[in-house]
C-alpha cells in the first residue's frame, strides 16, 4: 500500500476506535498485539493487511473500517424549526484539557469525571498515550482514568496529534519538573491569527525554563538553579498563560505568587484540582494567586470538572436565534452573569432556577429557561473583558443574537487578530454584517435568514455561530468539514436534535 493510503486507513481506524471509546491499549489487547503497533498503524507508519483491517473492523464493530477512507464530516441542516424541552450543559472543554495536562504533575492515578468527549481531548490523549501515559475510559465511557509511567517517553511523542491542538503548550509547566531537556511540537488549534508563546516564556523562565524554537519544535532546557525569588507578573492575563504558571508553581519547592492572573472558569477548575493533589492555592477567583508547591505529588485523586459556560452560551444563543422556548440545565451562572445582563438589556425573556452546586462542590449552577423575545440592539458595543467581564469566547454568539435584534450592534472582538472576519460568513445566510476593521463588526438586524451551502469557518466559535444561523434559516443548508466544531463540542448535532433541531451528519462518498 502507498504511504498516502496507509495514513488514510490509520486515521480511519483511529476515528473508529475513539468512537468506540477505546484506548490504543484496549484495541491492542483485542487484536493480540502491542500498543506501539496500534500507534504505528494509526499514524500510517506500518503496512497492514486486508486480514488485519477486517480484524480491526470486527473488534471495533465498525464496518466502515473495511470500506475505506472516511472523508471530512459535514452537516445537513433543515432550518426554521423551533426547539423545545431541556438540554444539559456538558463539562468544560477548556477545563478538561487543562486537567489532562495537569495529570502529568501526579505520579499516582488520576480519575476525571464526565470528561468532554471532543476532538481536542482525543488529540491530547493520543499525545499522552504516545509518551507512555496509560489512559482508559471507565464507567461505561463516562469517566477517564490516567496513570503516568515512571519515565515519560518524549522521543515517541505523537507530533501529528500535538500540532492539531494549542493545548500542547500547557505541557511546558509540568514537564519542566520531570526532565532537564525535552522537545515539543509547535502548538496549533484554531486559526485565530498570530499568537506567540512569549507570555508563557516570561512566566516559565522564572522557573529556569529556556526555549529555542527551530524546525517546527520547541527545544526546552531547564536550569535547576533558577527559582522565582519574587512575585511573577504575567504580561498577559491569559487563561493558558495563567494555567502554565500554576502548573509550574504546583511542583516548585516553595511559595509562588502569580499576579495579573486570569480568574476565568478553567483556571478556577485547575486550582480546585491542584487542591485535590494537596497543593494549597490562595486567592482563587482573584487576579493574585499564591501557590504553596509540593516537589513530589504521588496521590490517587478523583475530580469532577465543572460545566462549560461557553457551551451554555451556545445553547442559549440557539434558543434566541430560533425564537424557541428552551431550558438549559447546569449553567455555571457566575461565568455568564455579564452576558445575561446584556441580554436582559436587549429584552430577553428568561427565568432562572435557584442556585445549586456543581459536582466539584465549588461552582454555582442554575437552570435557565429562555423564551421567544423581541430584542433591541444594545446601546453600548459588545466587547470582551477578562473575568468577571463578558467572556472572550462568548463574543461571537452575540453576532447571531444581534442579527435577530432590531437596530445596529457594534461588536468589538479586540483579542484575536481575525476572528471577527469569520463572523461575516453570516452574510452568506442573509445576515447584514459590515466589517469595519479586523476587530470590529457592525451588525444590522433583524435578519431574514436564508439557507446556504458553505465551508465551516476555521475557528471554533464562529463555526458554531454559522450552524445556529442555519438552524434559523428556512430550507436546507449544508455546513462542510465541521472538524473544528467537534474539537470543542461533544455530539452537538445529536444533542440539538434531541430538542427539536433537524441536523444530519454525512460524509462524501
Amino acid at each position: 500500500m502507498s504511504d498516502d493510503y496507509l495514513v488514510r486507513i490509520g486515521k480511519l481506524i483511529r476515528d473508529a476506535r475513539q468512537h468506540r471509546g477505546w484506548t490504543q491499549t484496549q484495541l491492542a489487547e483485542a487484536l493480540g498485539t502491542s500498543q506501539s503497533a496500534v500507534n504505528r498503524i494509526e499514524r500510517g507508519n506500518q503496512n497492514i493487511s486486508l486480514e488485519m483491517i477486517a480484524r480491526i473492523g470486527e473488534a471495533l464493530d465498525s464496518e466502515i473500517v473495511s470500506l475505506g477512507y472516511a472523508g471530512p464530516m459535514h452537516l445537513r441542516v433543515v432550518g426554521g424549526r423551533r426547539l423545545s424541552g431541556a438540554i444539559d450543559v456538558k463539562t468544560s472543554k477548556n477545563a478538561c484539557v487543562a486537567l489532562l495536562c495537569a495529570s502529568l504533575l501526579n505520579k499516582g492515578r488520576t480519575v476525571l469525571r464526565r470528561v468532554a468527549r471532543i476532538e481536542e481531548v482525543y488529540r491530547l490523549l493520543e499525545v499522552l498515550n504516545s509518551i507512555g501515559v496509560r489512559t482508559r475510559w471507565i464507567n461505561d465511557g463516562v469517566d477517564l482514568e490516567l496513570v503516568p509511567p515512571a519515565e515519560l517517553e518524549m522521543a515517541a511523542i505523537d507530533a501529528e496529534a500535538a500540532v492539531r491542538t494549542r493545548s500542547i503548550i500547557m505541557f511546558l509547566g509540568p514537564l519542566l519538573h520531570r526532565m532537564d531537556a525535552f522537545k515539543l511540537p509547535y502548538a496549533g488549534g484554531c486559526d485565530l491569527g498570530t499568537r506567540t508563546i512569549e507570555p508563557h516564556m516570561i512566566a516559565l523562565r522564572r522557573f529556569g525554563l529556556d526555549i529555542a524554537a527551530t524546525e517546527g519544535q520547541y527545544h526546552a532546557r531547564v536550569d535547576r538553579t533558577v527559582r522565582p525569588d519574587r512575585p511573577i507578573v504575567l504580561t498577559e492575563r491569559g487563561d493558558t498563560v495563567t494555567e502554565n504558571a500554576l502548573l509550574a508553581a504546583a511542583r516548585h519547592d516553595g511559595v509562588t505568587v502569580i499576579r495579573n492572573a486570569s480568574s476565568n472558569y478553567m483556571v478556577q477548575d485547575l486550582c480546585f484540582f491542584l487542591e485535590t493533589l494537596g497543593v494549597k492555592v490562595e486567592g482563587i477567583g482573584t487576579t493574585t494567586l499564591t501557590v504553596h508547591g509540593m516537589p513530589n505529588i504521588d496521590v490517587d485523586v478523583d475530580y469532577s470538572p465543572s460545566e462549560d459556560p461557553v457551551e451554555a452560551m451556545s445553547l442559549l444563543a440557539a434558543a434566541v436565534v430560533t425564537e424557541s422556548e428552551l431550558t438549559v440545565r447546569r449553567v455555571p451562572i457566575e461565568f455568564l452573569e455579564i452576558e445575561l445582563a446584556v441580554l436582559e438589556e436587549m429584552g430577553l425573556d428568561h427565568d432562572r432556577s435557584p442556585e445549586y452546586c456543581a459536582d466539584n462542590g465549588r461552582t454555582r449552577l442554575v437552570d435557565l429557561t429562555v423564551r421567544p423575545s423581541k430584542l433591541e440592539a444594545p446601546i453600548d458595543k459588545i466587547h470582551p473583558m477578562p473575568f468577571p467581564g463578558l467572556n472572550i469566547d462568548n463574543v461571537p454568539f452575540f453576532a447571531a443574537i444581534a442579527a435577530t435584534a432590531q437596530g445596529q450592534t457594534l461588536i468589538h472582538d479586540w483579542v484575536y487578530d481575525n476572528r471577527a472576519i469569520y463572523l461575516t460568513d453570516l452574510n452568506r445566510l442573509g445576515g447584514r454584517l459590515q466589517l469595519l476593521d479586523p476587530h470590529r463588526v457592525l451588525v444590522e438586524g433583524p435578519t431574514r435568514w436564508r439557507a446556504a451551502e458553505m465551508m465551516c469557518p476555521p475557528a471554533l466559535r464562529p463555526a458554531v455561530v454559522v450552524l445556529l444561523a442555519m438552524m434559523a434559516a428556512e430550507g436546507t443548508s449544508v455546513l462542510r468539514n465541521v472538524y473544528v466544531i467537534n474539537r470543542g463540542y461533544e455530539d452537538l448535532a445529536e444533542r440539538l436534535n434531541s430538542v427539536g433541531a433537524q441536523i444530519e451528519i454525512f460524509r462524501d462518498i
